[in-house]
Formats: C-alpha cells, sequence, structure tokens
C-alpha cells in the first residue's frame, strides 16, 4: 500500500496537489481558506441549503465518457476527489475575464438579492447545462431542488431559467401548445391585455448566447492518469484520521478485513452530517474509488441487479431506461421507487449519495428502504471468505445479527425482482415539505394476486419513521392472505396495523397522532390504486369505487410555472431622458452576486496571525452554574485565551433600549444557547473543539417556563401591558347581535438569513483604534457596546459593513453581544480575532420571531359588521426584554389591518420565558397581529354564514377615515388594490370552480382565500427616522456617495445611485458606492422597518441638492460642459465639492398614556387572493395560484419593488404553512438548520404568480412619492393559510362537521390532516394528556 500518496485533482483548470493532506479535511474549507476562492458559501454545513455547490468532473475510462455533476463541498471529503476536476463558481466566469451566459441571465433577470445564495443557484444551473445544453423547465426546477433562497421567492430565478429551456415561457406547459396568455387563464381573458401592457423587468434579446464549446475542458492529464495509472490503493494519514482509498475490489475487501469496524463512504452524505452533528468519529474511513463491480447495472429476464457504488441520481437514471424497455407490469416497483427518487433530498445529495450507503445506513426515514423490504431484495454480500446473499428484510433492517453484513463484508450489489402480472407496488411518503425533506412517514406496499382474481396471495407493507427503523408489518400481512380486496378486508387490515406498528406517545420526532393516522392513511391509499387497476385490468369482483374517490391516490396540482407582472409608470414630460428613476434597474451587485465576486464578511482575507473565537453556550433553560472547568480546554494545542465574566467585569452588560444585559453568564443561565464563555483559538477547528471540552456544571431553578400559557400562569411578564382603546367597547357588546370568543396560536419563525452571524475585528495597532467588520443591521449600535466593553471613546471604534447576506432583523443586538465579546478579545491581545457561527450555533443564540397567543371577543349584527372587538396579545418574549416591547407595540399599532371597528379594545403583554431571546423579524409584530383579526374576521363570517371576502368588505376601511390611534387615513387605493384583486383573480368564477371542484372530490379539496392588507410604515418618533449622507464629487467628475443605510439583499444601494443619478444628472456609471461605515456617516439609525431607502435617499438628495446649489454659478457659466470641466472649475474657484445631506425624519409621535398619536407617515396597501389543494389524506397542500395587487407609490426600481414583495410574501408563506421550531421539554431547540428547520423551497412557489403595481396616483413628502415595502408582503402569505382553511373546511362540511373550526399556525400538514377528520383519524388510539412525556412542547 502506498501511504505517502499525494493527492492530486484540479480546481478550475488548475492542478492542485497535496503532500500531506487531512482527510477530516472538507473541500469547502479548503476552497475557502487555503486556495481563497470565496466565492463557495457556508451557509449550513450539512448539505441542506445549496450555498456551497460546486461542479465535480471525473472522467471513466472504461466508457470513456467525462461525467458532471454538482455536489455539496461542505460534505466532500478532499481525499475522494484523486484524479476529479473540480469547478467553482470563479472558474466559470468574472467581470475580469467574461461572465457566463447563467451567471449574466441570473442577475439581470433580478434573481439575486443579498446574493448569497447565487453563487450555488449558478452552479447548479451551470452543471445542468454541461450535461443537458437545452433542458426542459422540469429539469432545471429539480435541479434546484437543493437549493434554498430566503430573498427572492425563487419566481425571479425560475424567469432566468426559462431562457435556457427549448421553449422559453410557460407556453410549453400546455399539452397542446396553446399559451395560456393567448387562451386566458381559467376563462380569464383579461390577462391577455395585461401582458400586452406590462413592462418587462429585463431584455432577452441582450442576453449573451450560452457556448458549450466556450468551457473549461477537463484537464487531459487526468484523463491520461485515469487511462494509464496502475490501480494501487491510495492512504492519506492526519493526525486523528487514516483515509483508504481502494481502486480494485480486492483491495477493498482486504482493507475491510484489516479494519473491519471502519465505515465504507462513498458520498459521505450520512457519514459526514453524523460526525460534523453527532460528534462521531471514525479513525479509520475506507472510501472505494472507481471499482467496476460496485458500478454496474444489469437487467435480466426476471431481475434487475443495481452495484451498491451507484449514486442515487444513476440509479434514477437506470430506472428510467428500464421502465421504457419493459412492459409496464414488470416495472411496478421500478415505478415507485423513481417516484421516491425524485423527492429524495436535493440533486446535489443523490448526485453524491450511494445505493449501497442509503441502504446500510439504515435511516429510520430512508425512502428506498421500506420499498426495497416488501420486493423482496437481496443483498448480494462479499468479504475475504467468499460471496453470500442476505434478504433485505425486517431482521436486516433491525440489525439482526444473523441477518446483516458482517464487519468485514462488504455490500456488492442489490438483486430487486421484477413485478409480475397482477402484482402491484406502491411508495407513500408525507414530509413537512413536498421535496428535499426527510419524511415524517413513509411506506412501501405490495400486494399479489392470483391470476385474474382478488384473492390476496402475498402482501408486504413496511413503513418509515414510525420506529427506530423501517417497521415491517408481517404479523398483519400474515392474516389478511387469503381475503377478497374489499371493504372489509380493509378494515381489518386498518386495524392489524395500527396493533403492529405502534408508536408510544413520547416517541422521538413527535406528531404521534399524524404518523398513526398516516399509516392508515397510505393503507387506504394503496387500497384505491390497486382496486382502480383491477377495474381496469378486467370486470373481475374488483370493488366498485366512487368517481369522488378517485383523486386520492392522484398527486396534487403542479404544473409549469407561469407569472406575470404588471406595473406602469407615469409618463412626465419634463423628464430627463437618462432618469434612472422608474426604471427595473438590475441590483449593482447583481453581476458579483453571480461570480463570486460579492465580498462578504467572511469573504475577507485572513489577516497575519488571526484568531479564531467559538462561543461556549448554555445546555439548560434555567439554572445556576455551579462551576466551570476550562483546564482541558486550556490545555489543547492552538487553545490561547478563554473569555468569561470575570474578565469583563465591569463591561459585562451593556442597556439594549431599555433594560441592560449581560454579555457573558456565569452565575446563572435563563435559557439554552445562553453565552457563558468564548474560546480564542489559532484556527477555527481548534477553537470548536476546546469549546466541547469546557466542562460546565449545572444545578436546575425553578421555575421552567417555556410556553405563554405558563407565563401566564406564573405571571411572567415585561413591564405592564400595553393598550389601545377606541370607542365605547363594554356598551357595543350590548347592543350587537352576536358575540362571540375565540382565540388562535401562532408559532414563531427563525429568520435563516444565508449568511451567518459573521465578524472580523482588527486593532490598529495604535492610539487603540479598532475595526470591526460585521454582518450587521445597525453600525452605530457595533460601535457603541464594542467602545463601551472596551472602555474607549466611540471615535476609536469604527464599524464598516460591505453588504449583509440576508438579515431580516436577526443582525442587531445578539450581534452586538457577539461583536463587543470579539472585540474584547482582539483587544486583549492585539490581534485580529474572527468569530463565524456554524448554523446550529446561529438558530440556537440567535432566538427569532415571537410566538403569540391571541384571545378575541367579538359583538356584530348579523349582516356581518363587528361593533365590537375586544382583544388579547400574548407573546413570547423569551429571557431578556430585546425587542419585544417594541414589537407588540407596533403589533397593536397595526392589528386593525384593513378594517374600521368602530369599538376597539387590545392589550397586550410581552411574556417573560425560558427561551433564547425572540427579536426583530420582517413585520415586527404585524404578521401576528393581523394574522389574529383575520382570523376573527373568518369566524365571524362562518357564524353568519356568509363569504368570509363578504365580511371583509363591509367592514374595511371607507375613504377618508380615523385609525384606532386617531390618525387621519385615506383608504382609496385600498379599496382600489381590493377591487382589482378581485378582478384580477377572477375570484367569483373560480370560488365557483373550486365548488365544482370540492362537490366531485372526496379525498382533495381546494381553497380560495382573499385577503386585504394596509401596512403603516414609519418608526414612531421622529429621532429614529433621522438620516444622514455624504458625497464627494472628484475632479475628473466622478462621484462617490455613502450613506447610513445597510444593503442587506433589498438593493438600497442601487436606490441611492439612482437618486444621486437623477439629482446630478449624471449617468450611474459615474457614480459609486463602496459600504457603509461609522467613520464616513456617524449615528446611524438601525436599518429595518421598511424605510432604508426613503430616509436615506431623502438624506443623499439633500447633499446632492446642496452640491448643486453650491455649483449654480459655475453651471450657469458652461452649460453645455461636463461634470469634470464643472468640478475643475468648482475647484479652481476654491469651491467644495463635497456635502453632508441630512434628513431629520418625518413627524412621528404616540402616546401610550392617551392611546394617540401620529406614529405614521404612509401606509402602504394591498390585497392577495391564493388557491390551494390540499390531500385530505396526508395534509400535503400545493398553492395554485397567487394573485397579488400592490399600492407602491411611484416605485423608485419597480424590479427590487417587486423583489421585495414576492420575497417577503414567500417568506409569510413560510411562517404561516411550513416553518415550524421544535424545543423539548426541557427548553432544548431542536431544530437548528435546513434538515430538521424548513423554509419554503423552489417547489412551494405558487404554480401561477400574478403581480399587478397599482399605478401612481398621489404625491406625497416620501421620496419621489415612494413607499418602502420590505416588510408589508409577508403578511399577504395568511392569503395561503386562509386558502387551506377553506379547503379544510370544505372538507370537515362534507363529512358533517359543521363546528367552529380552530387552526393554528403554521398550518403544516399534520395540522391540515388532523382537522380533516375522517374514519381514519377516529380509528388511531389517543394518548392521555399526562401519561407521558412528549418529545416536543408547542411554543
Amino acid at each position: 500500500m502506498d501511504r505517502a500518496a499525494e493527492l492530486l485533482f484540479y480546481v478550475n483548470g488548475r492542478k492542485v496537489i497535496e503532500k500531506n493532506v487531512d482527510p477530516e479535511t472538507m473541500l469547502l474549507p479548503y476552497l475557502r481558506k487555503k486556495l481563497r476562492l470565496t466565492g463557495t458559501k457556508y451557509g449550513c454545513g450539512t448539505g441542506g441549503c445549496g450555498a456551497c455547490t460546486v461542479m465535480i468532473s471525473r472522467y471513466n475510462p472504461t466508457i470513456k465518457r467525462i461525467s458532471h455533476h454538482a455536489a455539496n463541498a461542505c460534505l466532500i471529503p478532499i481525499c475522494s476527489l484523486y484524479g476529479a476536476a473540480v469547478t467553482t463558481i470563479e472558474g466559470i466566469g468574472s467581470t475580469k475575464a467574461r461572465i457566463h451566459p447563467v451567471q449574466e441571465r441570473i442577475a439581470k433577470c433580478h434573481g439575486t438579492q443579498c446574493g448569497f445564495c447565487t453563487p450555488g443557484m449558478v452552479m447548479s444551473i451551470y452543471t445542468l447545462l454541461r450535461n443537458h445544453p437545452e433542458p426542459s423547465l422540469e429539469q432545471l426546477i429539480d435541479a434546484l431542488g437543493g437549493n434554498l433562497c430566503r430573498c427572492t421567492g425563487y419566481r425571479p430565478i425560475i424567469d432566468a431559467c426559462k431562457t435556457f429551456c427549448k421553449t422559453s415561457g410557460c407556453c410549453q406547459s400546455r399539452e397542446n401548445g396553446v399559451c395560456y396568455l393567448d387562451q386566458g387563464i381559467n376563462e380569464l381573458p383579461e390577462f391577455e391585455e395585461v401582458n400586452k401592457i406590462s413592462l418587462k423587468l429585463f431584455s432577452e434579446e441582450e442576453f449573451l448566447p450560452l457556448d458549450p464549446t466556450q468551457e473549461l475542458i477537463f484537464p487531459p492529464e487526468l484523463m491520461i492518469m485515469a487511462e494509464k495509472q496502475p490501480q494501487r490503493t491510495r492512504i492519506f494519514g492526519g493526525d486523528r484520521m487514516t483515509w483508504i482509498s481502494p481502486t480494485t475490489l480486492t483491495a477493498l475487501l482486504e482493507a475491510k478485513f484489516k479494519y473491519p469496524q471502519a465505515p465504507v463512504v462513498m458520498g459521505n452524505t450520512s457519514v459526514g452530517p453524523e460526525m460534523k452533528l453527532k460528534g462521531v468519529f471514525h479513525p479509520v474511513i475506507i472510501s472505494p474509488d472507481g471499482i467496476e463491480e460496485l458500478n454496474f447495472a444489469n437487467c435480466s429476464h426476471n431481475e434487475l441487479t443495481l452495484g451498491a457504488g451507484l449514486s442515487l441520481t444513476q440509479v434514477q437514471y437506470i430506472l428510467g431506461e428500464v421502465i421504457q424497455n419493459l412492459p409496464e407490469e414488470k416495472t411496478r416497483m421500478y415505478c415507485a421507487l423513481l417516484k421516491h427518487l425524485t423527492t429524495l433530498a436535493g440533486s446535489q445529495i443523490r448526485n453524491m449519495a450511494s445505493l449501497g450507503g442509503h441502504i446500510v445506513s439504515r435511516h429510520l426515514d430512508s425512502d428506498l428502504n421500506p420499498l426495497l423490504a416488501v420486493g423482496n431484495c437481496t443483498l448480494n454480500l462479499l468479504s475475504k471468505k467468499g460471496k453470500r446473499q442476505v434478504p433485505l428484510n425486517e431482521e436486516f433492517l433491525r440489525r439482526c445479527p444473523s441477518a446483516d453484513l458482517k464487519p468485514e463484508e462488504i455490500l456488492i450489489s442489490v438483486k430487486i425482482l421484477h413485478s409480475r402480472k397482477w402484482e402491484f407496488v406502491s411508495g407513500f411518503r408525507q414530509a413537512q415539505r413536498q421535496q428535499n425533506a426527510l419524511a415524517v412517514v413513509n411506506s412501501g406496499m405490495r400486494v399479489f394476486f392470483g391470476e385474474g382474481g382478488d384473492i390476496i396471495r402475498e402482501l408486504s407493507i413496511s413503513y418509515g419513521g414510525v420506529g427506530p427503523t423501517t417497521v415491517c408489518a408481517k404479523n398483519s400481512c400474515r392474516k389478511l392472505i387469503g381475503r377478497p380486496w374489499n371493504e372489509e378486508m380493509l378494515d381489518a387490515a386498518c386495524r392489524l396495523v395500527l396493533d403492529e406498528v405502534t408508536l408510544p406517545g413520547s416517541a422521538p420526532g413527535g406528531r404521534v397522532e399524524f404518523k398513526r393516522t398516516l399509516i392508515v392513511s397510505f393503507l387506504f391509499k394503496f387500497y384505491l390504486e390497486v382496486s382502480q387497476i383491477l377495474k381496469r385490468m378486467g370486470p373481475v369482483r374488483s370493488p366498485g369505487l366512487a368517481d369522488k374517490c378517485k383523486s386520492a391516490f392522484e398527486d396534487l396540482h403542479s404544473r409549469h410555472h407561469c407569472s406575470t407582472l404588471k406595473y406602469e409608470q407615469n409618463v412626465d414630460s419634463k423628464k430627463h431622458p437618462q432618469d434612472p428613476i422608474g426604471q427595473p434597474i438590475m441590483h449593482l451587485s447583481g453581476i458579483k452576486h453571480a461570480t463570486g465576486e460579492a465580498i462578504y464578511c467572511d469573504d475577507m482575507p485572513t489577516v497575519d496571525r488571526e484568531l479564531f473565537l467559538s462561543f461556549v453556550t448554555s445546555s439548560r433553560a434555567h439554572a445556576k452554574i455551579v462551576s466551570i472547568d476550562l483546564s482541558e480546554a486550556l490545555s489543547l494545542p492552538g487553545v490561547v485565551d478563554i473569555v468569561t465574566e470575570e474578565h469583563l467585569r465591569g463591561v459585562n452588560s451593556f442597556c439594549i433600549l431599555t433594560e441592560p444585559e449581560k454579555l457573558l453568564r456565569t452565575e446563572e443561565v435563563s435559557c439554552v444557547g445562553q453565552l457563558v464563555c468564548a474560546v480564542i483559538a489559532e484556527s477555527e477547528v481548534q477553537a470548536k473543539q476546546a469549546a466541547k471540552r469546557v466542562k460546565v456544571v449545572y444545578q436546575d431553578l425553578q421555575p421552567l417556563i417555556l410556553t405563554i400559557e405558563e407565563a401566564i400562569q406564573h405571571n411572567s411578564f415585561f413591564e405592564t401591558e400595553r393598550k389601545l382603546e377606541y370607542g365605547n367597547v363594554d356598551e357595543a357588546f350590548k347592543v350587537v347581535d352576536h358575540i362571540l370568543e375565540g382565540e388562535i396560536h401562532i408559532g414563531g419563525q427563525e429568520h435563516f438569513y444565508m449568511e451567518t452571524q459573521s465578524m472580523l475585528v482588527v486593532p490598529k495597532g495604535e492610539d487603540q483604534e479598532i475595526d470591526v467588520y460585521v454582518s450587521t443591521q445597525f453600525p452605530k449600535y457595533i460601535q457603541d457596546i464594542v467602545a463601551s466593553t472596551l472602555k474607549l471613546p466611540a471615535n476609536k471604534v469604527m464599524c464598516h459593513v460591505k453588504r449583509v447576506g440576508g438579515a431580516f432583523g436577526g443582525k442587531t443586538y445578539k450581534t452586538g453581544i457577539m461583536a463587543a465579546i470579539t472585540a474584547f478579545a482582539a483587544n486583549k491581545h492585539g490581534r485580529a480575532v474572527r468569530c463565524v457561527l456554524e448554523r446550529g450555533e446561529d438558530m440556537l443564540i440567535t432566538g427569532g420571531r415571537h410566538p403569540y397567543l391571541g384571545k378575541y371577543k367579538a359583538g356584530f349584527m348579523n349582516d356581518g359588521r363587528i361593533l365590537a372587538l375586544d382583544m388579547q396579545h400574548y407573546s413570547n418574549g423569551g429571557a431578556s426584554l430585546d425587542e419585544s416591547l417594541l414589537v407588540i407595540e407596533m403589533g397593536l399599532l397595526k392589528m386593525e389591518n384593513a378594517y374600521k371597528f368602530p369599538n376597539l379594545r387590545c392589550r397586550a403583554w410581552a411574556c417573560r420565558t425560558n427561551l433564547p431571546s425572540n427579536t426583530a423579524l420582517r413585520g415586527f409584530g404585524f404578521p401576528q397581529a393581523g394574522l389574529i383579526t383575520e382570523s376573527c374576521i373568518t369566524e365571524v363570517a362562518a357564524r353568519c354564514g356568509l363569504a368570509p371576502e363578504k365580511v371583509r368588505m363591509i367592514n374595511m376601511y371607507k375613504e377618508i377615515d380615523q385609525t384606532p390611534y386617531k390618525q387621519e387615513i385615506n383608504a382609496k387605493n385600498l379599496i382600489q388594490c381590493w377591487k382589482e384583486c378581485m378582478d384580477m383573480s377572477s375570484y367569483s368564477l373560480r370560488k365557483a370552480a373550486v365548488e365544482k371542484f370540492n362537490s366531485e372530490n372526496y379525498w382533495k379539496k381546494k381553497g380560495l382565500a382573499v385577503v386585504p392588507l394596509k401596512f403603516p410604515v414609519g418608526l414612531g418618533s421622529v429621532a429614529a427616522g433621522q438620516a444622514a449622507a455624504l458625497v464627494h464629487i472628484y475632479l475628473d467628475g466622478s462621484v462617490l456617495v455613502t450613506h447610513g443605510g445597510i444593503e442587506m439583499g433589498q438593493g438600497v444601494h442601487t436606490k441611492m445611485i439612482q437618486v444621486v443619478s437623477r439629482e446630478l444628472r449624471l449617468p450611474m456609471s459615474s457614480i459609486h458606492l463602496r459600504g457603509t461605515s461609522t467613520e464616513t456617516v456617524p449615528n446611524t439609525n438601525i436599518s429595518g422597518g421598511s424605510t432604508v431607502a426613503d430616509l436615506n435617499g431623502l438624506a443623499v438628495k439633500d447633499a446632492c441638492q446642496t452640491l448643486l446649489k453650491r455649483l449654480e454659478p459655475i453651471i450657469s457659466k458652461n452649460p453645455q460642459g461636463t461634470w469634470k470641466d464643472w468640478a475643475q472649475a468648482a475647484f479652481d474657484e476654491s469651491i467644495s465639492l463635497s456635502a453632508t445631506g441630512y434628513f431629520r425624519g418625518y413627524e412621528s409621535n404616540m402616546s401610550w398614556e392617551t392611546g394617540e398619536g401620529h406614529p405614521f407617515e404612509y401606509f402602504v396597501y394591498g390585497a392577495a387572493c391564493s388557491e390551494v389543494e390540499i390531500d385530505c389524506l396526508t395534509g400535503a397542500h400545493k398553492n395554485i395560484r397567487t394573485d397579488m395587487v400592490m399600492d407602491v407609490g411611484c416605485s423608485i426600481n419597480p424590479a427590487l419593488d417587486i423583489g421585495q414583495i414576492e420575497g417577503a410574501f414567500t417568506q409569510g408563506v413560510g411562517l404561516y404553512t411550513v416553518e415550524e421550531l421544535h424545543y423539548s421539554p426541557q427548553g432544548v431547540l431542536y431544530t437548528r438548520g435546513p434538515n430538521q428547520y424548513k423554509i419554503p423551497a423552489i417547489c412551494d412557489m405558487p404554480t401561477e404568480l400574478h403581480i399587478s403595481l397599482l399605478p401612481p396616483s398621489q404625491s406625497s413628502n416620501t421620496l419621489y412619492s415612494s413607499k418602502g415595502l420590505g416588510e408589508s408582503g409577508i403578511f399577504l402569505g395568511c392569503s395561503v393559510f386562509f386558502a387551506i382553511h377553506d379547503a379544510v373546511n370544505a372538507a370537515r362540511q362534507e363529512r358533517g362537521l359543521f363546528g367552529p373550526l380552530k387552526l393554528n399556525s403554521p398550518l403544516t400538514p399534520e395540522k391540515i390532516r388532523m382537522a380533516c377528520e375522517d374514519k381514519f383519524t377516529k380509528m388511531i388510539p389517543k394518548d392521555k394528556p399526562g401519561s407521558y412525556v412528549p418529545w416536543n412542547v408547542p411554543i
């Protein structure tokens, strides 16, 4: 064996040779830290987000072909890359050489906002185009299934993809090839004309053509190496781990014989995450490379044998070929496997994961094992002692010693039998999200009947997700053999299976009743599916199937994505022809996002002698710290120091808003994830390893308060209540026709910005100056807290922010605390210190959106008019105050949404609990408060027997009106948005179509809902709205602008350059913006609240106007001159070419004593209509179509504004339907990454999306009469929530359930399924509360 093996591979066409490679090194840190290729991003470290996607190319000497596949760099050990060519985002194009068409199109179609996920998106599309230069839209969407984006809402990314399709646009999605837009959507003729007046956001004609001949060639050296090199085992040895890479079957068996406990790793998609997340360590890893006996497929007349080394993508391709070539009856097993493979993980994971690895890992939620187990598959094993075959059955899955692989054995191949005539196989799965999500429950089912009969001869049923591994219902199946396939058999089968496949109430993963229901729901689906086929195959005694039941086994409605965008501009005759205001200008960093050249905090080069900081966090929710033992951690190599509360004596707390908060805790902790101490080491790996060795001993304290209900019980609140009252509520209740009371629970939400918390602090070495580079929304606060901690004046501390990879409110106060500790360490040691949180740490430490409990009592008339409303809002604030008080105040001020309630009382409390403190998140209280009000409206409508939209309409603000806090309002545009949305969505036509569909389908239901929006914009005080800017004109006529706003994806820098361009009548190419810094613009306010462009734009405008006024005499002397001429002339006359601009803030005030004020400058109006389809048996839903109308004033940049509306809407859909945080009864967060916490993916986008911006009508004193749109759209996501509510209601009414329907948010598959009560939900065993300890606590 060749121990001193050299590792040789190529990156972007350049040869890389590593002599002393550490097998623990992954490709992502190697690219970023060693090769300084920072375009590939760290998003999660577990292969769940796609931010680190790269292309891996290999040459196969046997078939003389080069293969390209997308893969997650965070999971690829570099030792596995011998002989491979890696292409990163930098390798396909750059602004310095030439950009690639994929990079150009994703940028110019506005598919980037914060840009952090863009390199991964580009690489996924690029790899697909290398394999398929003219892909179908399905292939493109499938290729992006493993890539997450938190900003865009995916529509513009799909638009960019469509430009590469054989036929662009949506026309291909019709079988008859007729375009929707020509035919009218759902009898919708008006869309024809809409499309004609729509102004396009980009021009396809200008795009660079895709030219496959221009791509990087595969390195010839690697081809020669693969052809000629002798097959030798390569061994790479590190400090702790040895990597053995055999290239022949004999060598593999030898290695496995020598190291029987070593795992065999192919794609590292199972062993990798286990080592990272669970701390599993393997001293030896065996990774076979290019062994033909593991990578083959052989189809004979009655079976298919697949090599265990085939990737799941290769298996997908092989199954597709086999299905095409065999008669249908032989392919039923293969069809079921193929269906599961299309939704299993993302394409990057499928490209890496091997079939053998998937089978042998035996994960409890494996999608393939339940199917393979029912199909009588055989595993072909081999060791030095010889061959052996074991059946893939329950004994193997349970790891029974007699049926398992022996330690020295290798799985060589899997033998799958063809289906027989009269044999039927199906697979079922239900997950939190339709794609790229682990199943909650999955199942494989197979039945075999005698020739032409309906008597069961063989039956196999197995389930995943309901036990420690795949569970087979053997006894139930045995008892059903010999029975005819009819309703009685089904009934018996359900009861037998529920008795056999049991799940305790405290089962890991929770959702116990949902899982039990799915066990029988899947069985029923299989029964219907088989009955349908039997009926088709011949007039046997198959049970008659009601037409209404047929929808049960059809997939949810899905067709090609189609979108229209409509906006109008005011044509101003006085407007300068080059004026960019109102134009859909691309995000100015768009191309750099797409080429990976945009620099984020952690992309900054390593500073000389830089250290890394890693936090130790509390593992208890409420406890006294008895002792902290640092000795073992300090003894580890590379560890420099550990900062504790003792070091920070006198500076360990800082006042956040009104309450001081401690930086580090060493006496008592009040939530899991609180910062206890910080380890400083020479490298990230050393710091993280040492942090795990810090030993903290706790003594638990009582009470442990996690939920709002517990906080109410213990009277645990921050400050006193906040209250808003209007009219006379108590009197009004006396005169109404009806009174109802209700409540709704709204779960929290994680920010899930793609760039985790990142900071780099660099001491300057003289005068105690220190530079803080940090990903934050609030540089002034960072400057203040760092200065306070270091006991320095603020003028010695400078905070710099180039751009932020998404923030949504989550990069303010906690960021400041971490920056202060990092700065303390840097200052103490006189060395730069970097701190970048891993995704799991970030989710644990930072908190998110406040969970809410809303209670309401409404008094209303028979016609739906609500005359009296008494509300109570409780928010779960967590362990410290943070922004909780401001959140409930804003929730109160916006709670009425679009409705005028003549008599209203609303009180709100922020609860103090033992959870990480919750903070600002896009919408700031309104998404919760608004949902409570809409829920009340929906219930009132149900009680009156009226349609919800009628009750919404009758209670809506009329034109000139007054809010509960007595601010005047003109709701003309609200009514216009509502009417246009009703028209554009063809609401009444589609309502009838939905009712018709529901009357014809028992197990699938559609729902339709329309929701209005009034979102007040303002910060509640004048001081919070002040902004400043600095504009320099240089002598060559170029301009440098800087302002106090942070670029976090919303395009504020682009808009500021548009403002300078208009004011100075300069082309945008002559204007530059370097970033935001406390050095150039001091005392800046936080960037948030939808006002960043508004306020800073007015400051930039002010600076420009100051300069113009100053230069007026110069310009009037030479009106035909250029800016270069004017600047030189001004300089010669000693006229300053630099100006500060200032905006003092909008008039704003609010008194909580009187409940009156004028807190807001203006209102954003809108309306959204969404249609969904739900599967009553599984709880799955599909968003079929959404129509949105928004009043945006005069848009400064329609492309950016529409991007904000869509991105917020998608985040809202996540909040209300899929995103669910899980906490243990001890207050530990379970959902710490994209594998457990699901944000909307490309599959969650509405199939049809139509957005219309109202034409500009009212002029206002905002920036060019524009409106801030960062947050308002999030609430419109609840149109999907209420559409699901409508569909569930239809299902319940058909089942005779007419009582009030209480649905909490988020409306996950679990809640949808359990609300569609039927014989299966009634059949399952129910656990008595208190008889078990649940896995999780609903927060």
